[in-house]
């Protein structure tokens, strides 16, 4: 897996790179505001009760075998259900960790919209799946994440791909995003531009993996 990151002012100038077994590196920055992407993945979604449990920090997951979040530490995010498309949420943040449009239904977010302190955030129930396109990648969720180390909030996005229907195995999460500042919004999509990647140092993702073995070592 690699995790990118970019200067969200810009969205051009800053790129974190983390290749798997190589470390992770960043890129200087021209702001405070720098964006974590996973880049590329292909993580399928079980079409389970336990389904893909996710820690946007470092990438770890519940996958091949499906098993509960007690296999990923630190989750973030969990699509889940064998009737639908459910998210469940961990614990913290308090009051659900996906943006919704409705009760218990997680909104299908147009490209650039914010995900920030104004959202509003809840879980979805397997009912509630309208909003998705079928046989489309065109379906982007918002979420928010406590950083384990710090206690910190931050925002983020992921984006599905769904087939025939919500419960087709073919189902995955494509790519996914979030704001490495502390409290600050981040724009549904948002990924850095090819060919502007330039290695420098430890990254924000490190650093933010670091805090939460810290926290779980202690």
């Amino acid at each position: 897996m690699q995790l990118f990151s970019v200067d969200s002012s810009s969205l051009r100038r800053t790129a974190i790179a983390l290749a798997a077994g190589a470390g992770l590196m960043m890129v200087a920055s021209q702001a405070s505001a720098v964006i974590v992407w996973s880049g590329p993945v292909n993580l399928t979604i079980p079409t389970t009760t336990n389904g893909l449990y996710l820690n946007v920090v470092n990438g770890a997951t519940n996958l091949p075998a499906g098993g509960t979040g007690t296999t990923v530490p630190g989750w973030d995010i969990n699509p889940w259900s064998a009737t639908g498309l459910a998210f469940f949420s961990p614990a913290t943040p308090s009051g659900g960790a996906y943006v919704i449009s409705a009760t218990s239904t997680v909104a299908n977010l147009a490209l650039g919209s914010s995900i920030g302190a104004g959202s509003t955030f809840g879980s979805g129930i397997a009912a509630n799946t309208a909003q998705f396109n079928l046989n489309s990648s065109n379906n982007v969720i918002g979420f928010r994440f406590i950083n384990e180390g710090g206690g910190t909030t931050h925002y983020g996005w992921a984006r599905l791909r769904l087939g025939a229907s919500t419960i087709d195995p073919s189902r995955a999460v494509v790519e996914y995003a979030f704001e490495s500042t502390p409290g600050l919004a981040i724009q549904a999509g948002v990924v850095p531009e090819p060919g502007t990647y330039a290695l420098m140092g430890l990254g924000i993702a490190g650093v933010l993996l670091a805090a939460r073995r810290r926290k779980q070592e202690a």
